[in-house]
């Protein structure tokens, strides 16, 4: 199977590089900014220490260049205050090059179709909540980008659709608690340079069966041989990654309005690998393992009165999100997260809003913890997509 897939990246960017020579005539070259902003004031409540605090606009432009019909070129950059300090990052950067209506073959840094929420959700004014669910960006169990290549397309099955991807990356690196050991045997995704000779390979394949598409079930897979560094002892610890997701959003004139439901399941194993920590007690490290396993769930509902008569209850959305995050048992940083959250946003547009959610989140652990805490939020958010 390694072979078949990596077969199939091989054969379709050769492809790709036998296109023909008018297909990159200078004539059909066109370039355009996109992209996406959000400020807004958090209100947050951490066992009785409260603080607020004017949150610092985050600016992502995309950039978008179109060489010729068939080929293209997408960045996003993400500029953003965190504490005292602008934060710049590079969520992503790569060509592609579409072979025919079915297939695109794309390389470079690009995100994942781990699930749906990092590729299609994540972006602030796309996102119906100021914040992610449990489980992704920092300290998250779900891959959000990758250095590789990948092929991609969909077709048609009679009144279904069918999408896939199919890729390969550098994966992710093995933390193995020398730098910050509360932190040993979780996964890094943002391995630009590989550290040793295997890669992940994974996918995507999504399922529309109606042919108003109003309904998509995916599954996804993520794998590889080896996440530590060459010539470790952690070198041969693999990783398989898997996710469900389902999405739903209909106008439904009995409710006078559109439903939109979203949910994703991410489950991670890591290979077990010994670590090192010190005991408080005897003042000396000694090893120890646990049983790597991870998991994480997020279900949302939202609703908006479009057919109602009011143009201003046609602007406004009702929305509620569960989620939930399980780390190992036994690992420093061991956790047990549930968290709700519910919210009322005010579309000023198709493509801006102002989001007004409160959240309230049972913490049980974390790094270097067992205790249990309850963090309330109130948020108030403005976002904007151009």
């Amino acid at each position: 199977m390694k072979n078949l897939l990596l077969g199939l990246l091989v054969i379709g960017f050769v492809i790709s590089s036998q296109a023909q020579q008018n297909d990159f005539k200078a004539s059909k070259s066109q370039f355009m900014i996109r992209g996406y902003g959000h400020t807004g004031i958090n209100f947050m409540n951490n066992e009785g220490e409260k603080e607020s605090s004017f949150q610092g606009a985050t600016f992502a432009p995309i950039f978008l260049f179109k060489h010729s019909d068939k080929l293209l070129f997408e960045a996003e950059l993400e500029f953003g205050l965190e504490g005292n300090n602008l934060d710049v990052g590079l969520e992503y950067a790569d060509l592609m090059y579409v072979i025919n209506k079915n297939v695109t073959v794309r390389a470079g840094k690009f995100l994942l179709p781990f699930g749906t929420f990092m590729e299609r959700l994540h972006p602030s004014w796309v996102n119906r909540f100021p914040t992610k669910p449990l489980g992704f960006g920092h300290d998250g169990i779900a891959p959000s980008s990758g250095v590789g290549i990948e092929l991609r397309g969909a077709f048609e099955s009679g009144q279904s659709k069918i999408n896939y991807a199919i890729y390969a990356t550098n994966g992710p690196r093995l933390k193995d608690g020398s730098i910050e050991p509360e932190e040993a045997g979780m996964l890094l995704f943002q391995n630009f340079e590989d550290n040793n000779l295997s890669k992940a390979l994974g996918g995507r394949l999504g399922f529309l069966p109606f042919n108003d598409s109003s309904t998509e079930i995916g599954i996804s897979a993520y794998s590889t041989n080896a996440t530590g560094a060459q010539d470790t002892p952690y070198e041969n610890t693999g990783a398989f990654l898997y996710a469900l997701d389902f999405s739903f959003v209909k106008q439904i004139p009995t409710f006078s309005g559109i439903v939109d439901i979203k949910a994703q399941y991410n489950n991670s194993k890591v290979d077990q690998a010994s670590f090192t920590k010190l005991n408080e007690d005897t003042g000396l490290n000694e090893d120890y393992n646990f049983d790597n396993k991870s998991n994480s769930f997020y279900t949302q509902l939202s609703y908006r009165p479009t057919m109602a008569d009011s143009d201003f209850l046609k602007k406004i959305e009702i929305l509620g999100r569960l989620s939930m995050f399980n780390t190992p048992e036994g690992a420093e940083w061991e956790e047990n997260s549930k968290q709700y959250a519910l919210g009322i946003n005010y579309w000023l547009s198709w493509r801006s809003l102002i989001k007004v959610s409160y959240q309230t989140t049972d913490k049980e652990g974390g790094h270097d913890t067992d205790s249990k805490t309850k963090i309330n939020g109130f948020f108030i958010h403005w976002a904007v997509g151009f």
